[in-house]
């Protein structure tokens, strides 16, 4: 079997969801550029909870975990089966870097809004894995590496968030907003540094200046990238279908590690 590429997905606003957009559109050419998975592991900046847990069920549920938008976007369903024997061997992968039990959790935005266009028909299984908040994160990077095993075995390991997330920064409710310079400093930084596969820096993020501590004032849409990171390989090409800065601070940029 071919071995799948790993991909981090910049998922911005959720209602990318119902949108026909250059985003939308690049994810779902991401989808289509590679051989169908049959199986997906994601990782969300959404489900940024004490400890790493698994969707250990048969049909995760469609989790609108937002408020103020529009009814149309709670009317969203993924009905996209889940993978309880992939969650397993996960959770084997993990060792003692996973929690035990099922956590109560399904499919959140940072999953279905992305995966609804990159595979609209739901027919590929999804299963979640959750972001340890006690965790550093090197922790992180390291369960990526545990989990590189699976692109062998037809599973895409797949990450959500967002390089650069400052809500605090974003120009809400307009329409047009000029990127933030260090939005756009902090973006160019990190493409180059994945670009060269000089991950140490990303890894110390927290110790990368004031363009990153702007850019990355919570660790829950950065840490995705990381497993990502951890999951690719030393021979891998990285590419970056998308990019753009949406509101002036959240970085729509995605990559694409393949062998």
């Amino acid at each position: 079997m071919q071995r799948l590429p790993v991909v981090f997905f910049g998922h911005g606003n959720p209602m990318n969801a119902l949108a026909d957009n250059a985003y939308t559109r690049a994810w779902r050419g991401i989808a289509q550029s590679m051989p169908k998975p049959r199986a997906i592991l994601m990782v969300s900046a959404h489900w940024y909870i004490p400890g790493t847990f698994t969707t250990l069920v048969d049909r995760p549920k469609t989790i609108h975990d937002f408020g103020g938008f529009p009814k149309e976007l709670f009317d969203v369903e993924y009905p996209a089966k889940g993978d309880p024997a992939l969650a397993r061997v996960v959770t084997e992968l993990l060792g003692n870097s996973a929690s035990h039990g099922v956590a109560p959790w399904g499919l959140d935005h940072g999953t279905w809004s992305v995966l609804i266009h990159a595979y609209p028909d739901a027919d590929v299984p999804v299963v979640q894995l959750s972001i340890d908040e006690t965790k550093t994160a090197s922790h992180h990077y390291a369960i990526g590496r545990r989990l590189r095993e699976l692109r062998d075995d037809g599973v895409l390991v797949a990450a959500s968030g967002n390089v650069v997330h400052n809500l605090e920064a974003f120009a809400w409710g307009r329409r047009v907003q000029t990127p933030h310079d260090w939005a756009l400093r902090f973006e160019s930084e990190a493409r180059d540094l994945m670009a060269a596969r000089d991950f140490e820096p990303l890894i110390g993020y927290e110790s990368m200046g004031e363009d990153a501590l702007r850019a990355v004032p919570t660790p829950d849409h950065f840490l995705p990238l990381l497993y990502v990171l951890g999951a690719s390989d030393n021979d891998d090409t990285v590419t970056f279908p998308v990019d753009g800065i949406e509101g002036g601070s959240i970085s729509m940029l995605s990559a694409v590690f393949t062998c």
